[in-house]
C-alpha cells in the first residue's frame, strides 16, 4: 500500500532502518530491489559535512535506482544540523532528510547527539523546527522511547517533533539505557501512533512477516521499520511486504538463492568501494548470510580470511555444491 512522507510517495509499508557501517548505497539498492519501500542511509555526522571530511562526503553517494531514499544526519548543535541538512538538500538527490535522535552509542551521545535529545521535548521541537524551516525537503526524525525508564517522553517528544514540522516519525521501542537488549516496548509505540497525525514508522524486534503485519495492524504504525533482522536475509523484505498485502507466507529461499544474494551484495560493495575496502566490509555480512545453515562454520571462517572477491565467490560456490550434494545423498523422510 502506498503512503506519503511529505510530497514523497513510498510504494509500500516496509522501511529499512539506518544501520551504521551497513546501509550504504550498495546495501540500500539491493534492499530496494528485494522489496523495501524506503531505505535510510547510515547516519552521517554534521561535523563531517562541515569539515568536508572525504569519508563522510563519500557516504552521501546515492544510486539513481534506489529512490525513494532518506539520508540521516546526527549532531548535538542546532546550527550545525541546519547547515548539514542544507548541504544534503543542495548537494545530493536525497528525497528525505532524517534527524537521528535515537543512537544510544556513547561516542555519539557524549556529543549531545543521538539519544541525548530525548531528555528535553522543547529542544526536540526547536531543532526540528529549525531544520524543517531551512530546507524544502521533508524532514523526519528517528528516536527512541526515552533516555531510560525514568525519562520516558515518547509521546511528548514525538508530538514536539510533529509540532516542529517533521513530516514523519520513526521510533525504536527501546530506551537509550537498553541499547539493543531486552524487548522493544510496542505498547508505548501504540500510544505514540494514536497521538500523531503525521505518518509513524514503528521499529524494534520486527523479525518476521507476522511481526511486520502486527506493527501496522495492531500497533497502528503506518510502516514497519526493519533493522538487524534483514542482515543476510534481504529476501525477508519481500516476504514481509507480501504478507502485509496478502496474508500469505512465502517459502524461504534455498541455500543457493541465499548465497547468490550474498554474492550480489559483495559485487555491489566492491563496485562502490573497491576490493580493498569492500571485501573486508563484506566479511561481517557473510556471517549473516550463512547463519543457521548446517555445516557452514568452516566456510564462514574461510571467507573471513579471503582478500579478493573471486576468492570469496569460489569459497561460497564450493560450499553450495557440497551442501547440495549432501542434501541429495541424505534420505528424504516423507
Amino acid at each position: 500500500m502506498e503512503w506519503k512522507i511529505g510530497n514523497v510517495t513510498i510504494p509500500n509499508q516496509i522501511v529499512v532502518a539506518p544501520m551504521a557501517g551497513i546501509t550504504n548505497a550498495s546495501f540500500r539498492l539491493t534492499a530496494r530491489e528485494f522489496g523495501a519501500g524506503l531505505v535510510v542511509c547510515e547516519m552521517i555526522s554534521d561535523k563531517g559535512i562541515k569539515y568536508h571530511n572525504e569519508k563522510t562526503l563519500g557516504m552521501l553517494f546515492i544510486d539513481p535506482k534506489e529512490h525513494p531514499v532518506s539520508i540521516q544526519i546526527f549532531g548535538g548543535d542546532k546550527e550545525s544540523l541546519v547547515n548539514a541538512a542544507r548541504f544534503v538538500a543542495e548537494n545530493t538527490s536525497a528525497d528525505i532528510i532524517d534527524i537521528n535522535m535515537g543512537c544510544p552509542v556513547k561516542k555519539v551521545v557524549k556529543l549531545d547527539a543521538g539519544s541525548h535529545w530525548l531528555l528535553d521535548p522543547d529542544k526536540v521541537y526547536d531543532v526540528v523546527h529549525a531544520v524543517s524551516s531551512a530546507i524544502d525537503k521533508p524532514v523526519t526524525v528517528k528516536m527512541r522511547t526515552g533516555w531510560d525508564d525514568d525519562h520516558l517522553y515518547a509521546v511528548e517528544n514525538a508530538l514536539a517533533a510533529q509540532e516542529g514540522g517533521a513530516a514523519a516519525i520513526a521510533m525504536h521501542g527501546r530506551t537509550r539505557a537498553q541499547f539493543y537488549s531486552g524487548h522493544s516496548n510496542w505498547d508505548i509505540l501504540h500510544d505514540v501512533a494514536e497521538k500523531l497525525t503525521i505518518p509513524f514508522m514503528g521499529n524494534g524486534d520486527i523479525k518476521t512477516p507476522e511481526d511486520a503485519k502486527f506493527m501496522i495492524e495492531e500497533v497502528g504504525a503506518d510502516a514497519a521499520m526493519v533493522g538487524r533482522a534483514v542482515l543476510g536475509n534481504l529476501w525477508k523484505l519481500n516476504a514481509m511486504e507480501h504478507y502485509i498485502e496478502t496474508g500469505e507466507l512465502l517459502p524461504e529461499p534455498t541455500v543457493r538463492e541465499k548465497v547468490n544474494i550474498a554474492k550480489l551484495q559483495l559485487e555491489r560493495l566492491v563496485d562502490l568501494k573497491g576490493e580493498h575496502v569492500g571485501v573486508p566490509e563484506f566479511r561481517q555480512q557473510a556471517a549473516y548470510y550463512l547463519k543457521g545453515i548446517p555445516h557452514a562454520v568452516r566456510t564462514r571462517a574461510k571467507v573471513m580470511n579471503e582478500d579478493s572477491m573471486q576468492a570469496v565467490f569460489d569459497t561460497l560456490d564450493q560450499f553450495v555444491e557440497s551442501y547440495e550434494q549432501r542434501e541429495a545423498r541424505s534420505p528424504k523422510i516423507s
